[in-house]
């Protein structure tokens, strides 16, 4: 009787088939969900105040803002997990970048909403709200990637550069039309692009889990 060690798997990829296949339908399903409530949270503050406000009224923003951030992180989680930018190291290092720059933006948004009034304009605060922009062009770099490489399919190919494209189409038509135009442009454009890329991702995960 001879024994025959097992053959090396040919289909895993150099970063492992495991963490993907880890990622079943369900579990994409409710971090799509997540992504529309974190959404649909942040919309509503939009269109109730507008972006820009005082008092009370900017620690609401800044909190249901941190939903949203944190709804963004559900779907930073499906991408990662099914690689969604490409198999290459630098595929995957942009999405560990951005979870970066998004977990400081996300740390100021928490931290201006509930810090006192007189610690919420700290120069160390400043420097992390620098990261709220940056982490909103770093999804819509995420987004062009995703497209090009093509691992998802469908609409969920091309929705997220819908998603992804809000601060290039909010900041515009503030600058434009003034902040009045954030309440309709920008809580408009994040249910259009966000919201909607959550309910895709809940509806159809099997575009989004690699067939190979």
């Amino acid at each position: 009787m001879t024994e025959t060690p097992a053959r090396a798997r040919t289909d895993a990829t150099e970063f492992g088939s495991g963490a993907r296949s880890a990622l079943d339908p369900a579990r994409i399903r409710r971090l799509g969900l997540g992504l529309t409530a974190g959404t649909l949270t942040w919309a509503v503050c939009i269109f109730a105040f507008d972006t820009v406000n005082e008092g009370s009224k900017e620690r609401i923003n800044d909190l249901t803002g941190l939903a949203f951030q944190l709804g963004l992180f559900c779907l930073l989680t499906v991408q990662y997990r099914t690689r969604a930018t490409g198999l290459t190291r630098p595929a995957v290092a942009m999405l560990k970048v951005e979870a970066v720059i998004l977990g400081l933006a996300t740390l100021w948004s928490l931290l201006h909403g509930v810090l006192p009034e007189d610690l919420q304009n700290a120069g160390w605060l400043a420097v992390l709200d620098i990261c709220w922009p940056l982490s909103m062009v770093g999804m819509m770099v995420i987004g062009i990637k995703l497209a090009i490489t093509g691992r998802w399919r469908g609409l969920l190919r091309w929705w997220p550069l819908v998603a992804e494209s809000w601060v290039f189409v909010t900041m515009p038509a503030v600058i434009v039309f003034g902040d009045s135009a954030a309440r309709w442009v920008g809580g408009g454009h994040l249910l259009i692009g966000y919201a909607t890329l959550g309910v895709l991702l809940a509806r159809r995960p099997d575009l989004v889990i690699s067939k190979h």
